[in-house]
């Protein structure tokens, strides 16, 4: 499909936007040719859309289910026993919601660790986002739990394949949900197989504590001390992590996902995320599930972000508004590999057009500052992935349907929980 974009504001010139298929063909200030659809950008910017690289998106059907809890309980007590009870549909409908939501405020790709990763990947498809799907592996130490993960994590990667919207990858939960040997083990069909491992590191301070108890080592260590950072590594959290470990991230390129409102929510600590930046890793945003931000919202994520880590630093200079916007969009890019997160001639067509007449947005002193410290999702008005027009004047098609399958499907699940 072809799409003009006219009279658009990027950065601060008026510029035309010619797509052709899933690039962006062309960029001046005045384009003519023919096309099949013509998009009206006045009183608009056009941006890159926002990459989420750490969420569960199918928890979406959990929004506000428990809260107020501490991680290990808010887990074992509650979002485990209600996982249980999911199905493939479920999933599928939770995250097709999650898809909404995203479209809605401006996100195109979302980096997912949940259950049924292939109704994760229906859900995806039609709605028209990108992601990388993580085939979940559990196993507390059982071999025998850790031999059917295994096996099914195999048989995964023979019968599916990547698509054009869609990466599986590996997504080992977490250092004390996953036994030494799976890790390991995870970490040679990941190179073998060249794929990047999405696992949950440093969250909490049990966490560390545990892991020093069991293995003498903090978590960071202990993975290093098994070869686990020889594959790409995103990992997601890193609250409880030092110095020293930070040059082993660095130095090992383990990318990091930052996500500050679910720390804060559940009280995990506060991520020395200014200095992992500084020191050169590869850092992206994300949300986290619903059932511990509870929204997916990048907007939030990018203010947070920031004030998070000037509160944190007593330091109201560090980070810059443009800084957060580039590690909410092209840092996210960049960890995945696409050539998207910026809007150049040649680059993929995932863009957004945020409306500059939003009450949020005037005036404009500085479009990055409005953009971190004031828009809301609310802002997005139309949003392009790969070529396709997803959301215009802020509609999304079959948005009540989608909303109405959700509600039907919380309220199966929950007849179920009271029969168990």
């Amino acid at each position: 499909m072809s799409i003009l974009i006219k009279d658009v504001f990027l950065e601060e010139k008026k510029v035309d936007i010619l797509i052709q298929g899933e690039i962006i063909q062309k960029i001046d200030s005045q384009i003519e040719c023919k096309v099949k659809k013509v998009i009206d950008g006045q009183k608009k910017v056009a941006l890159p859309t926002f990459f989420n690289v750490h969420t569960h998106a199918a928890m979406t059907l959990l929004r506000g289910y428990a809260d107020d809890l501490e991680l290990h309980s808010w887990l074992n007590d509650y979002i485990w026993p209600f996982e249980r009870k999911l199905t493939y549909e479920d999933v599928y409908v939770g995250t097709k919601l999650a898809c909404l939501e995203m479209i809605k405020t401006g996100t195109t790709f979302f980096c997912d660790m949940y259950w049924h990763p292939l109704a994760a990947k229906q859900a995806v498809e039609e709605m028209g986002l990108r992601a990388a799907i993580s085939t979940v592996f559990v196993d507390f130490g059982d071999n025998k739990k850790a031999s059917e993960f295994k096996k099914r994590t195999e048989k995964f990667f023979t019968d599916n394949k990547d698509s054009d919207l869609v990466q599986f990858i590996l997504g080992p939960h977490a250092i004390y949900t996953v036994s030494k040997e799976s890790l390991i083990w995870l970490k040679d069909f990941a190179i073998e197989h060249d794929i990047l491992i999405h696992i949950h590191l440093a969250e909490t301070k049990k966490e560390v504590e545990d892991c020093v108890n069991e293995h003498g080592l903090t978590p960071v260590n202990y993975l290093d001390s098994i070869g686990f950072f020889d594959a790409k590594v995103l990992a997601a959290h890193g609250v409880w992590v030092g110095s020293e470990e930070i040059e082993i991230l660095k130095r090992k390129n383990v990318c990091i996902a930052h996500v500050p409102l679910s720390n804060m929510k559940l009280a995990s600590g506060i991520c020395s995320f200014y200095k992992m930046y500084k020191n050169g890793i590869l850092a992206g945003l994300g949300t986290d599930g619903c059932a511990s931000n509870n929204n997916l919202d990048m907007f939030e994520e990018m203010k947070f972000t920031s004030l998070l880590a000037k509160v944190n630093s007593m330091d109201p200079t560090i980070f810059k508004a443009k800084e957060i916007f580039d590690i909410a969009t092209s840092n996210g890019a960049d960890i995945f590999n696409f050539r998207a997160g910026r809007i150049k001639e040649g680059f993929l067509a995932d863009l957004m057009l945020v409306d500059l007449e939003n009450f949020l947005m005037v005036p404009n002193h500085n479009l990055y500052s409005n953009l971190v410290y004031s828009a809301q999702g609310r802002c997005v008005d139309t949003v392009i992935c790969n070529g396709k027009v997803l959301m215009e004047n802020k509609v999304v098609p079959g948005e009540k349907e989608i909303i109405a399958e959700a509600k039907e499907s919380v309220a199966k699940i929950l007849e179920r929980l009271k029969k168990s």
